[in-house]
């Protein structure tokens, strides 16, 4: 809310201004002062409520942050959020990778409040997917802080999705904003993954071909797609999950009969290469983060035994 009321401020005086003398008198909404016009009551009910989403902002983030730290501890989950200009597609992208209806819509703010939802098909690691709010070109200074209680999604990703409208010819403006938007809240830090998305949007067949192999060349390691083509998302989805997968370890697992109760465990943490049994209980080959390893004998203790 305070994006969109300090986005509309400075248009009043120029709205005033092509409404005329009549425009003005309707333009304002009661409890106007002595010797202050519409538009300037109209100014001041928006500074004064800006002032006071402010501060629920600060109380806000606390929570905000308190959330992201229980859920992250009791999760163990790997984190991506969407990022990129308005109207770039992010939403549409959202659901296809994740598989949940979320609000889509062809306007400014669209998306002010982070949208999270998992990875689907969900992996191993299991990933969480965070929508947030399009940037627009010549963002106000004083506006960053409001958007960035809805960014920080981005400051605790493991990844960032970039996405990028492909089809339109202003991208590599809309590129630089995003970028330095994303400088201003410290997230250029974070690793970051270009995607065009709307290639579909391009042409026929062969200027979609060019554009993509423009594309690439331009920008080596972007992925080029459309969220509508469920053969596109497939590969974005295996990308994700390739990106968390690298430092992932292999070992083999022992679970002795009597402790069978804990397989779940195995699944839920690891991705299961291989299981095979004897008579003395079940082995697995697994992949797995070091840390959920580590997890695993400290959680079962004498009854997992692990090899090398």
């Amino acid at each position: 809310e305070i994006a969109r009321l300090g986005y509309m401020a400075p248009r009043l005086r120029e709205a005033a201004k092509l409404a005329g003398p009549q425009g003005r008198q309707r333009s304002g909404v009661g409890g106007r002062g002595s010797g202050e016009s519409h538009t300037e009551l109209d100014k001041r009910k928006i500074r004064d409520r800006i002032a006071e989403l402010q501060l629920e902002i600060i109380a806000m983030d606390a929570e905000r942050k308190t959330q992201r730290a229980r859920r992250q501890e009791r999760e163990g989950l790997a984190g991506v959020a969407l990022v990129g200009y308005t109207n770039a597609g992010k939403s549409t992208l959202m659901r296809a990778l994740t598989g949940s209806e979320v609000l889509i819509a062809n306007k400014l703010f669209a998306t002010l409040d982070t949208t999270v939802r998992a990875l689907h098909p969900e992996s191993v690691p299991r990933v969480l997917v965070s929508d947030t709010v399009g940037f627009i070109k010549n963002l106000p200074h004083g506006l960053v802080a409001s958007f960035k209680s809805t960014l920080e999604e981005a400051l605790d990703a493991s990844l960032l999705l970039h996405v990028i409208d492909a089809s339109d010819p202003g991208f590599e403006r809309q590129i630089e904003v995003t970028d330095k938007v994303l400088e201003e809240i410290g997230a250029n830090v974070v690793p970051r993954l270009r995607i065009f998305n709307k290639i579909d949007h391009v042409g026929d067949a062969t200027a979609q071909a060019e554009c993509e192999a423009a594309l690439r060349a331009q920008y080596p390691d972007c992925v080029v797609m459309s969220a509508r083509r469920p053969e596109d998302v497939a590969k974005l989805h295996a990308a994700i999950v390739t990106f968390f997968q690298q430092d992932q370890v292999e070992d083999e697992l022992f679970l002795p009969w009597s402790a069978q109760q804990l397989r779940g465990e195995i699944y839920a943490n690891c991705q299961v290469l291989e299981e095979r049994a004897d008579g003395e209980g079940a082995f697995f080959r697994v992949r797995g983060a070091l840390d959920a390893m580590k997890g695993l004998r400290e959680q079962f203790g004498h009854h997992l035994l692990l090899g090398s």
